[in-house]
């Protein structure tokens, strides 16, 4: 279909097709947006957590260090 076949079909349907069709072009614009980053939680997982508690590792077995954590909850 052409986009000028496409117009002159536009302009022939109801008004409330009509907008029933801009807003889900609008649906499909705002879904595949192109060039724009994805919010932080999306990207991949970071390791910034790892070696947190390293300085207890002297202390504390990882078991135990398990059985502190649900001892906290």
């Amino acid at each position: 279909m052409e986009f000028t076949s496409f117009i002159s079909d536009f302009e022939n349907l109801p008004k409330d097709i009509q907008k029933q069709l801009i807003e889900y072009a609008d649906f499909l614009k705002s879904k595949y947006r192109t060039g724009k980053k994805t919010p932080a939680s999306k990207e991949n997982f970071t390791f910034t957590w790892e070696n947190g508690l390293k300085n207890l590792k002297k202390e504390y077995s990882s078991v135990e260090l398990q059985h502190k954590i649900n001892d906290l909850r």
